[in-house]
């Protein structure tokens, strides 16, 4: 308990080592960790959560990046809003491999020239198989983050394409990378990831292409219902439309703009009653998760050894459906626990 303690007071304190020892006991689900969190979590629910997704190559660890940058030196003070330094944590997710489960966490090669200011965290983490462009665990560890008083936490998702729409239960402002050049005009309109888009942002701005990607988005946009829905009893005139934007994000052009608009962003929530929506969202998502996965471990636990086994054989075999070997392994879950 004493150690615990300790590590919670250290994290507290503003002590890095103990932040990552904290978030490195998160990610690995060890109970000593899960405990300093909840000793911490009073302190969470200051920090402006910032989801940054979008498909591979688009730029996605350059614009987190040079966003970090323009955080820590303060936007130009032309609008509200634009003043001052804020503290940022970052939290890269890398695939894993589906082989070793290792992962590159290259974007902490990436963001090294961040390095060096402690006004900045950043933390890569591996998938770990998990769906949706997060890992499990990512919830706690943008927790930790919170409670160590970062002010704005950007998550880089995975980047798997048209599935990544996880992060938008987990973040309050969601930003959709795209880029020319990339694909069909089609990919840059899926209903999923437009959808989720509070920014639309379109990077490597400066190649062949990008009027026509700028174009297309604002496009979708004119076609999709009015903006994202406002909190109950507001105007609907009000609700937030989101702006495209374009970027040059290893040059840093445009960069500046996405900052202010990701603070204006919070603006809006907090004025109109859609922060407070959206951090119950979040915690419900999280709980959710948690129960999920909770209840799916328990479940391994309780099967016989061999017998998933079995039934794989005979799925295989083509002698019974997966359907009905889902009931089977239930009905048997039902009998451990009578």
């Amino acid at each position: 308990m004493g150690e615990r303690l300790a590590l919670v007071g250290d994290v507290r304190s503003g002590d890095q080592r103990a932040l990552a020892r904290l978030l490195t006991l998160i990610e690995n689900e060890r109970p000593e960790g899960e405990s300093a969190l909840a000793e911490l979590y009073p302190a969470t629910g200051r920090a402006h959560i910032v989801g940054v997704t979008g498909a591979p190559g688009t730029g996605k660890s350059s614009l987190v990046n040079e966003l970090a940058k323009v955080f820590r030196r303060g936007l130009s003070p032309a609008e509200k809003g634009g003043e001052g330094s804020r503290t940022v944590g970052i939290v890269a997710v890398d695939p894993s491999s589906p082989f070793t489960g290792g992962a590159l966490l290259g974007d902490r090669v990436r963001m090294r020239d961040l390095a060096g200011d402690r006004g900045v965290f950043v933390r890569s983490m591996a998938s770990r198989g998990s769906l949706g462009g997060l890992a499990r665990t990512t919830a706690g560890v943008i927790q930790g983050l919170d409670a160590a008083g970062f002010e704005i936490i950007l998550v880089e998702t995975v980047g798997a394409g048209q599935a990544e729409v996880e992060i938008a239960r987990h973040a309050h402002t969601t930003i959709v990378v795209e880029a020319p050049g990339l694909g069909d005009d089609i990919q840059a309109i899926k209903a999923g990831v437009l959808e989720i888009a509070d920014l639309l942002v379109v990077n490597k701005a400066d190649l062949p292409g990008a009027e026509s990607a700028l174009q297309v988005l604002e496009a979708a946009l004119a076609m999709a219902p009015r903006g994202k829905p406002p909190a109950r009893g507001m105007e609907p005139e009000r609700a937030w439309v989101p702006p495209v934007l374009r970027s040059v994000a290893l040059s840093g052009e445009g960069v500046e703009e996405v900052a202010r608009q990701i603070l204006r962003h919070g603006d809006y929530l907090r004025e109109s009653g859609m922060w407070a929506v959206r951090e119950r969202e979040r915690i419900s998502a999280e709980i959710e998760g948690r129960v999920r996965d909770r209840l799916a471990d328990q479940w391994r636990t309780l099967q016989p050894d061999g017998l998933f086994e079995k039934i794989v054989t005979r799925v295989a075999s083509r002698e019974i459906s997966p359907a009905a070997a889902i009931e089977i392994l239930l009905r048997q879950d039902e009998t451990q626990r009578l």
